[in-house]
């Protein structure tokens, strides 16, 4: 009996012992979720701080323990509001959701997230991966966290003087390359990589296919509501980097003086967050993005002037109503659009009357017509708000999200390079929480930004009979292509094949619980090539 009781105790031990990976002479331990392994806080790069604050990322593949407790995700980078995992500079750091039992040798599929806004700790991928294992073509997942706001994106004619910027991308860069250097350890296949990502991490993927590097880090990728706005050099935005400045109270006598980087790296971390939270610098400020920064970078100039490199197969698409999640509910003038359209592209590299012509044009092709704008589908309904409300939703969706998706699924396919685009219009859907604007007129956002996360991660907000139906099959789709480069296996849920988008065949896969289906990429055609045609009057 005691024999037994011991050999049962000994089996529970180990059942619920964590999980473990040996790396050099570290020795990892992670935490054991019952069919999944979790690694979190792995960093990727020296903390940028002190020197390398405001400086480009070291990659780092050595521990300085013997013993490196990854239990937990690791803090997000600097920035407010905070996530769930609190904030810290010392925060380039990266995140393992494996299988639990496979073998060091196993060799899976890699699947890596690069999110839009807050940090890795937002994006559980517990299910996903279950779900992977439960079809019999298991993956490996991966995010990572990198750096936004002033520290990732510094501004100002001081950045470009001295090239120092879009650090926040040279981030990425860097987490794909220790990817490379030591997923093995944990059983992934380095050569088998999708980097992934949704709205600006989404948009960062588009960006690295600008040039041919990311073809040595990557062989496919997926690409949810990939947007681009207008691209400018870091001088743009010297007004908004000296107003951070200034909230900095040990660097605000630096103001002005186009040296402000030494007092910067040597403010203490504290101030810093603090200047952010006083500059009002949130996800929703553009001030703080990419930047052009001209041959050899990584944004070497606009969009429109480029011939993409590094382009792979690509899964990817964008939601219904993209626009809704941006556009003010406080509108009530075509003015405000106007404005809102000329603040997007100035300093104008067009003449003011043919910056004119283009707004006036734009606004004819999106009149103010209820039953036209956005909420798509809706009618006359205006939800209480005032119609201009549609309009401009249609309008942003459409220049930033949209147009973007077309493009790219355009000149992607033309070098004959496997794609597979989608609308996701399920009306179950909602709004990511910690994205959703605080007060939004019911029924207003229709299927918005950020709405299709949590059916890719089987984490829905909205749990419906359809809601979870539709989720198994995006899973479905997501996984066999991370799998094969193609969304079609005979795996999983039984659902519609989806055809590869081409030339002569353009057609998008809409998914949607109530019916899920091939449809053709002709939605506002008239409206959508205007904006496609016209690059340098929208500065794209």
């Amino acid at each position: 009996m005691l024999t037994v009781l011991i050999l049962s105790l000994s089996l529970l031990a180990g059942a619920y012992s964590a999980p473990s990976v040996q790396f050099g002479n570290t020795n990892i331990i992670g935490r054991d979720t019952g069919k999944i392994e979790f690694f979190g806080g792995i960093p990727f790069a020296k903390p940028p701080v002190g020197a390398l604050r405001l400086n480009f990322p070291v990659l780092s593949n050595t521990f300085q323990t013997r013993t490196f407790n990854a239990e937990n995700f690791g803090p997000a980078c600097l920035q407010t509001p905070a996530p769930p995992s609190g904030v810290s500079e010392d925060c380039l750091t990266l995140n393992v959701f494996r299988p639990s039992g496979i073998s060091p040798n196993a060799r899976l599929p890699v699947l890596v997230w690069i999110y839009g806004v807050g940090g890795s700790s937002f994006y559980n991928a517990t299910e996903l991966v279950e779900r992977s294992v439960s079809r019999s073509t298991p993956i490996l997942f991966v995010s990572i966290n990198y750096r936004v706001g002033p520290l990732g994106f510094p501004q100002g004619i001081e950045a470009g003087q001295r090239k120092i910027l879009n650090l926040g991308y040279h981030d990425q860069i860097t987490a794909f390359q220790w990817i490379q250097d030591n997923i093995v350890h944990f059983g992934g296949d380095k050569t088998k990589v999708t980097i992934s990502g949704e709205s600006a991490g989404a948009a960062s993927i588009a960006t690295f296919f600008l040039e041919p590097q990311i073809k040595s880090l990557a062989r496919a990728a997926i690409m949810e509501s990939t947007g681009s706005l207008p691209a400018f050099g870091p001088e743009r935005n010297e007004a908004n980097w000296q107003q951070y400045v200034a909230a900095v109270p040990a660097c605000a006598s630096f103001v002005g003086t186009n040296d402000t980087f030494a007092c910067l790296r040597a403010a203490n971390t504290a101030s810093l967050e603090q200047a952010i939270v006083a500059a009002q610098i949130t996800f929703a400020n553009t001030s703080f993005g990419p930047v052009i920064d001209g041959p050899g970078g990584i944004v070497p100039a606009r969009t429109s002037q480029i011939k993409p490199q590094g382009s792979l197969p690509t899964l990817f698409g964008s939601n219904l109503d993209e626009g809704a999640l941006f556009a003010p509910q406080t509108i009530n003038s075509a003015a405000e659009i106007e404005d809102m359209l000329v603040a997007l592209v100035s300093p104008a590299i067009v003449s003011p009357l043919t910056l004119a012509a283009t707004v006036a044009r734009i606004l004819e092709l999106y009149p103010d017509v209820p039953a036209l704008g956005s909420p798509f589908g809706t009618g006359n309904a205006t939800f209480g708000l005032n119609s201009e409300y549609k309009r401009q939703a249609a309008i942003f969706g459409d220049l930033v999200f949209q147009s973007s998706r077309r493009n790219l699924s355009q000149q992607i396919s033309a070098q004959g390079i496997p794609v597979f685009a989608y609308l996701f219009t399920d009306h179950d859907a909602v709004p990511v929480a910690e994205f959703a604007p605080a007060e939004a007129a019911s029924g207003s956002l229709g299927v918005p930004h950020t709405s299709e996360i949590p059916y890719v991660f089987g984490r829905l907000m909205n749990v419906t009979p359809r809601a979870s139906a539709l989720s198994a099959i995006i899973q479905d789709y997501w996984i066999s292509f991370v799998n094969t480069l193609d969304p079609n296996d005979n795996h999983g849920t039984k659902r519609p094949n989806w055809a590869r988008y081409t030339p002569k065949n353009q057609v998008l896969l809409e998914l949607n619980g109530q019916g899920t289906g091939l449809i053709p990429d002709n939605y506002r055609a008239q409206q959508i090539a205007f904006l496609q045609d016209n690059s340098d009057a929208l500065h794209r």
